[in-house]
């Protein structure tokens, strides 16, 4: 093992670790801003890396430039399902954590078995894209493009959400309501509005990441599952509700992973993930960032 190699390997990891953050950052606001945990948020990443595909074959757009229009379809997306299904789960009178819990579940589960329906469950690819099968060489280290271009613009989104929710009035407002949601009523701002804005937002941050991935990674109706495993994982150990920690432990999820690669066969690769995981559950149990 050489230095080069171990590099290369940090490099490799680190790209898919900003694209890590970028899918757990949705995941986490959603969490933050009502409690409620989108155990859909896998099968929303599917269908972003679906549409791109469809945009792609039926209408000769590269995924790059169908990013914003995937992004904005789940924005829209994630609001409807806030509306139709989410705020009346919320209104459970009785076990409501577990009637959340089952209700964005249950959602999983019809949007795979549609997706095997109507796209098959066969494997599909981008064949030709601007940026598929390209690197580039930064001193020495070679780095796809894909995920160099996903790392950048898993930061731009980053930082663009940061800037949304500190700098404007909505975004003061989405941090008000995470606070009191009944006190927010009182000075107007309705809550309803709020949290469909912010699932509309978190399901955006997912169908951003997901038309990304559609360029190097294999698109099926199971294909949300395991990026949605190790989203749970980065948002548990950067601190439940903790955007930044969920984002910083993207980039941690996906160094331990590179480096158990390096170390273990690639097919046990996410042992070192759920290793580091289990220990900082000992040591710190609301996560690196959390505050709860």
């Amino acid at each position: 093992m050489t230095v080069e190699t171990i590099v290369q390997s940090l490099a490799s990891g680190l790209l898919m670790g900003l694209l890590y953050g970028l899918i757990a950052v949705g995941l986490a606001l959603i969490f933050g801003l009502m409690d409620v945990t989108n155990f859909a948020h896998g099968e929303f990443l599917m269908i972003a890396m679906y549409a791109s595909f469809f945009l792609f074959t039926f209408f000769a757009i590269d995924p790059l430039l169908s990013a914003p229009l995937v992004a904005a379809a789940l924005f829209v997306f994630g609001a409807i399902v806030y509306l139709l299904i989410v705020r009346f789960a919320m209104r459970a009178k009785a076990n409501a954590g577990m009637v959340q819990i089952f209700s964005t579940f249950g959602l999983a589960i019809v949007m795979r078995g549609l997706a095997q329906l109507f796209f098959t469950p066969d494997y599909r690819s981008i064949p030709q894209s601007w940026l598929g099968g390209k690197t580039v060489s930064i001193a020495g280290i070679f780095l796809p493009e894909p995920q160099l271009v996903g790392a950048l613009v898993s930061i731009a989104a980053f930082v663009g959400l940061y800037f949304f929710i500190h700098r404007t009035d909505f975004g003061r407002a989405l941090e008000a309501t995470r606070e009191d949601p009944g006190a927010v009523a009182l000075v107007g701002i309705d809550k309803n509005r709020v949290f469909a804005f912010g699932w509309g937002l978190g399901a955006a941050l997912v169908g951003l990441a997901g038309a990304i991935m559609a360029v190097f990674f294999y698109i099926y109706p199971d294909v949300g599952a395991s990026f949605a495993l190790i989203a749970y994982v980065t948002v548990a150990l950067g601190g439940f509700g903790s955007v930044f920690g969920a984002f910083a432990g993207g980039i941690i999820v996906g160094l331990v992973e590179a480096v158990t690669a390096l170390m273990l066969p690639p097919s046990l690769k996410s042992v070192g993930i759920y290793a580091v995981y289990l220990l900082v559950v000992f040591i710190r149990p609301r996560g690196l960032f959390g505050s709860m």
